[in-house]
């Protein structure tokens, strides 16, 4: 059968993957943040899997205002990078696993989640961001991604505890899936930030690092957090913080196995107005 082998989580700010693509990585500004990454990158060529379900937001580019899903999964064989304004990021397309992203949908729908299938979707840099941190720059991306997008752009967005009980569902959807192959699930976006309003450059690093605290130790209990405490203490766009627990709802501890192991944790302030947050555990 198929196995969850790890999560990976971290930030997906926009201005990552303008300094990737316009080759400014190594500048005083940005040289802290990618040497964060260099020890995961390392990793991902030893760890690499057959498959990433990339749990991420889309920013108005696949879906607008006219039609917001909660929940969306992609089921198409290859997604294109989006034009988000200033031309589509040179990274190559998306290969996607149509097999596996349909037997997801139909075992997470028969468990009561209602997901949106999509079979045509371009995707932006919410999805293309991480790739670009874990992988560098190849040519072709060395494994097979399953676009999962979750609507926390438009209010109402979904609990943390929703998104905890569907990475539940989603590990067991894998994990019922015939191919012996391996799956990483990837919880992307935050840390703190807020783009407007008078609490605009909201930044708060002590409350960031609790939360990797309780997404390690207690993610069960991080889960019952409501809405208002992510906007409160993160900022406007702290809420996108519900979809790691996406991802740490998949992990093998929750439904009864060992306890992971962190690989690799990391944290920097700031990136372009925004806490970045970074996270590898490995199931046991």
């Amino acid at each position: 059968m198929a196995k969850i082998s790890a999560s990976v989580y971290t930030s997906h700010v926009p201005a990552i993957g303008a300094a990737i693509d316009l080759k400014k990585t190594g500048e005083a500004y940005w040289q802290p943040l990618f040497a964060g990454y260099e020890y995961s990158k390392q990793w991902m060529k030893e760890n690499t899997p057959d498959v990433i379900f990339l749990v991420y937001n889309d920013h108005a580019t696949a879906f607008s205002l006219d039609f917001i899903p909660t929940f969306a999964i992609g089921t198409a064989a290859e997604f294109i990078p989006a034009d988000e304004g200033w031309g589509p990021r040179p990274v190559p397309k998306v290969i996607g696993h149509p097999e596996l992203a349909s037997h997801i949908a139909q075992s997470v729908i028969q468990d009561d989640f209602d997901l949106t299938i999509v079979n045509k979707m371009e995707v932006d840099h919410g999805l293309t961001v991480p790739l670009s941190l874990m992988f560098g720059e190849p040519d072709a991306w060395p494994c097979k991604v399953i676009p999962f997008a979750v609507n926390v752009v438009q209010y109402p967005v979904p609990s943390g505890r929703r998104c905890f009980q569907l990475g539940q569902a989603i590990r067991k959807a894998v994990e019922s899936y015939d191919d012996d192959i391996k799956v990483q699930i990837w919880g992307t976006g935050g840390m703190s930030h807020q783009l407007q309003g008078a609490r605009a450059g909201l930044i708060n690093a002590e409350w960031d690092n609790r939360f990797l605290d309780r997404l390690i130790a207690d993610p069960a209990d991080l889960a019952q957090m409501p809405h208002i405490d992510y906007v409160r203490e993160a900022g406007s766009e702290g809420i996108e913080l519900v979809m790691w627990l996406i991802a740490r709802g998949a992990m093998a501890d929750v439904n009864g196995g060992a306890k992971p192991t962190v690989k690799h944790r990391f944290f920097h302030v700031p990136a372009s107005n925004t806490a970045v947050g970074h996270l590898i555990l490995e199931n046991n």
